[in-house]
């Protein structure tokens, strides 16, 4: 493990601290990120130990925020992502924060903290993020139509994979089936799938932008 593996805009927030200091946190990101998707527990540790020495870097409370979503502590992910905007700016983790407030138990918290955002100006990944936590929040009070209603987003796009597409067509399909409409819901999981194909395809044949998704005939498998 080197520093110098840390993203470069992350190494430009590190510039505030000694140049000693900033190597030592960046060591910590830099493992965290190594192994969160294994061990997110560890990956936890880091960012703790990051953020005891770079409290004030937006990226140190985003990681600390994001390892701590990962391994349930949805009390502290939350504090950190607010701490993260705050300093940032950015609302690129309020879908994250959204899925706090749900994991609290306090879906009327989640939709009020998912209405402070503007959609419209978030990228199309964030947005789509957004829109599936907000259906999450609705699912939790009951509210189906509204859940689904939540996924009828321009991104809800069956001709066209991108990488979010996946994930917004199996909820979507997941809604649908809580509704008891099958067939619908069996055709935007066929969606999910092929989608997911498609863009393991195309990544594998180094194209990682857009994957088009033929749709199926109106009388295929009748």
């Amino acid at each position: 493990m080197t520093p110098g593996e840390l993203d470069r805009s992350a190494w430009r927030e590190l510039k505030a601290l000694t140049k000693e200091n900033a190597e030592w946190v960046a060591g910590h990101l830099v493992m965290a990120s190594r192994v969160v998707d294994d061990d997110p527990e560890r990956a936890h540790k880091h960012a703790l130990a990051a953020s005891r020495r770079a409290g004030r870097i937006p990226v140190v409370r985003e990681t600390v925020g994001i390892t701590a979503y990962l391994v349930g502590d949805f009390a502290l992910a939350l504090r950190e992502l607010r701490t993260y905007r705050r300093l940032s700016g950015s609302n690129d983790q309020v879908p994250m924060m959204v899925d706090c407030e749900r994991g609290l138990g306090r879906p009327e918290k989640a939709l009020e903290l998912a209405g402070e955002v503007n959609r419209t100006q978030l990228a199309p990944p964030i947005a789509v993020e957004l829109a599936i936590a907000r259906s999450g929040a609705r699912l939790d009070l009951g509210q189906l139509e509204l859940a689904l209603s939540e996924l009828e987003i321009p991104q809800l796009n069956p001709d066209v994979a991108y990488s979010f597409s996946p994930a917004l067509f199996d909820s979507y399909a997941t809604i649908l089936s809580l509704m008891g409409k099958e067939a619908e819901a069996e055709r935007w999981g066929d969606l999910a799938n092929r989608a997911a194909e498609a863009l393991e395809s195309a990544q594998d044949d180094g194209d990682e932008d857009i994957v088009v998704v033929e749709m199926p005939l109106e009388d295929e498998g009748a």
